[in-house]
C-alpha cells in the first residue's frame, strides 16, 4: 500500500479515538447481551454523543501534548497533564473527566503524595490495559529510533501501570506501531515475534504471557477464548485478533467492539495499529467527520511526526551506551530539553536529546565538580545546596535534586507548549 508517512501518523492517533468512540456504545456489556454494533452511534454508560470518546483518548492526547510541548519524554509533565484531565477536563471530548480507571486513579493520587512520576503499581493484580490504551504517541514520536521507541513505550506505562505484563505489552505493541509506520506488511508485522530492532526479544525477552502473543496465539484462538477484558494480556490479544482477521479498518474495529466487556479500550488498542497500517484514508470518512476534536487530534499527530522527522538523522548517530545509562537520578535542562530520573526505581527514563541519547548528566557533572573542587580545595556542594547553579558548570546547565527543586518543570513545558 502506498500510504504516506503523514497519513499513517494521523491514522494511528485518529484510529485510537475512533475505536474508543465506536466502542463506548456497548462498554461494560457482556458478550451476546447486545445487538451487534455496526456504526458510530454514541450512547453507552456515559450517554455520549456520536463521536465523543472516553479516558483512553484523553490520556493519549495528554501524552501526545506532553511529548510535543517538552520536546521529548518527561514523565513528570505527563502526570501533571493527567491530573489536569482528571481535575479540569483537559483534553476531554466533552470538557469533563467522566471516566477514570482505578489503577490510573491510584497512581495519580500517589504522585500527588510523593512527587514520584513512576507511581504505577507493580503487582500482577494491577495489570490493567490503561497504559496500552494510550500508547500510540510514544512510538510515533520516537519512530525514528526504534530502540528508543520500544524502551520508552515501557517507560510510559510505568507512570500508572508498573506490572511486568503491562511494560512488555507496551514494548511489544510499540514495536508493532513503529513497524506499521515504516510500511511493514501485515504478514511480517504479525509474524513470529516481530520487532523493529533485530534480535531484541532474544536480548531482552518478553514475559511469558506477552511472549505467547508475540508468537501468534491470537491466530489460533476464537471467542470466547478471545476476550475484550480489562486485563492487559487479554486486551492485547483481542486487538491483534481483530487486526489479523480483518482486511480493512472498519471491519476490524467492529470485530473488536462486538467482543463486549471493556470494548472501548479493546477497539482503541486495535485502532492504534490498524490506523497506522491503513492510514487516515483507511478509516471511514463518516467516522472521522463525527469524531470530537478531530482537528486537534490531527494537529497533534502532525506535531508528533514533526518531532520524529526532526530527530531521525541525528538519532542514527546516538550513543547506545549513553541511551542505556542507569544513574540514580538525572535532571537537566539544556537548550530547552528537559530530562528527569527518580532515585531508587531502576529506571532508564529521561529526555531523549537531539542525538538520540538519554540526557543523563548528573553523575558526570557532579564528578567533574568534585574533581575541580579537589584542585581548588573548594567544598563540593552538599545535597542540600546541589540545586544551586554552580559557577564552575556550563551556564546553560542547571541541575537539582528532585526532592528539593523549586522549579516546576510542568510550567516550563506549558510555556513551551504555548509557543508552539
Amino acid at each position: 500500500m502506498n500510504i504516506s508517512r503523514e497519513n499513517r501518523f494521523r491514522g494511528c492517533l485518529l484510529g485510537l479515538a475512533v475505536g474508543d468512540a465506536v466502542g463506548t456504545t456497548v462498554e461494560f456489556k457482556s458478550p451476546g447481551s447486545f445487538e451487534p454494533v455496526v456504526d458510530m452511534v454514541g450512547g453507552g454508560p456515559f450517554v455520549l454523543k456520536p463521536g465523543e470518546w472516553t479516558d483512553d483518548t484523553s490520556m493519549a492526547l495528554c501524552l501526545a501534548d506532553s511529548l510535543v510541548a517538552c520536546e521529548g519524554f518527561d514523565p513528570r509533565d505527563q502526570m501533571q497533564r493527567y491530573l489536569r484531565w482528571r481535575d479540569q477536563g483537559y483534553l476531554s471530548s466533552n470538557g469533563t473527566c467522566f471516566d477514570i480507571g482505578g489503577t490510573v486513579s491510584a497512581a495519580l493520587r500517589a504522585f500527588e503524595r510523593t512527587g514520584d512520576p513512576f507511581s504505577g503499581r507493580t503487582d500482577a493484580h494491577s495489570a490493567g490495559n490503561g497504559s496500552l490504551m494510550r500508547l500510540a504517541p510514544v512510538p510515533l514520536y520516537f519512530s525514528g529510533d526504534p530502540s528508543a521507541a520500544v524502551r520508552l513505550s515501557a517507560e510510559s506505562s510505568r507512570t500508572t501501570h508498573g506490572a511486568r505484563t503491562c511494560l512488555d505489552a507496551c514494548r511489544y505493541y510499540g514495536g508493532l506501531i513503529v513497524g506499521a509506520i515504516q510500511g511493514i506488511g501485515k504478514d511480517e508485522l504479525l509474524g513470529d515475534h516481530y520487532s523493529p530492532v533485530a534480535d531484541l526479544w532474544t536480548r531482552e525477552p518478553l514475559c511469558a504471557e506477552i511472549d505467547a502473543i508475540a508468537g501468534g496465539s491470537f491466530k489460533h484462538r476464537e471467542p470466547p477464548d478471545i476476550k475484550g477484558s480489562g486485563y492487559v494480556v487479554r486486551s492485547l490479544e483481542a486487538a491483534l485478533w481483530a487486526f489479523y482477521h480483518a482486511s480493512d479498518f472498519r471491519a476490524g474495529c467492529l470485530l473488536a467492539v462486538n467482543l463486549g466487556d471493556d470494548v472501548d479500550t479493546t477497539a482503541a488498542i486495535y485502532g492504534q495499529l490498524a490506523g497506522a497500517f491503513y492510514g487516515e484514508s483507511g478509516i471511514p470518512a463518516m467516522w472521522r467527520e463525527q469524531l470530537a476534536l478531530s482537528s486537534e487530534i490531527i494537529s497533534l499527530a502532525s506535531k508528533l511526526m514533526g518531532g520524529s522527522t526532526g530527530r531521525r538523522s541525528r538519532l542514527t548517530r546516538g550513543n547506545a551506551t549513553a541511551a542505556r545509562a542507569t544513574h540514580a537520578m538525572t535532571a537537566c535542562c539544556s537548550g530547552g530539553r528537559v530530562g528527569n530520573r527518580r532515585a531508587g526505581r531502576g529506571s532508564r527514563s529521561g529526555e531523549v536529546a537531539g542525538d538520540g541519547r538519554i540526557v543523563n548528566r548528573l553523575h558526570s557533572h557532579r564528578n567533574s565538580q568534585a574533581a575541580m573542587a579537589r584542585k581548588t580545595r573548594a567544598r563540593v556542594p552538599s545535597s542540600r545546596t546541589w540545586g544551586r547553579t554552580s559557577a564552575t558548570m556550563a551556564p546553560s546547565i542547571m541541575m537539582w535534586r528532585a526532592a528539593s527543586t523549586r522549579w516546576v518543570r510542568g510550567e516550563i513545558c506549558e510555556k513551551k507548549r504555548a509557543a508552539l
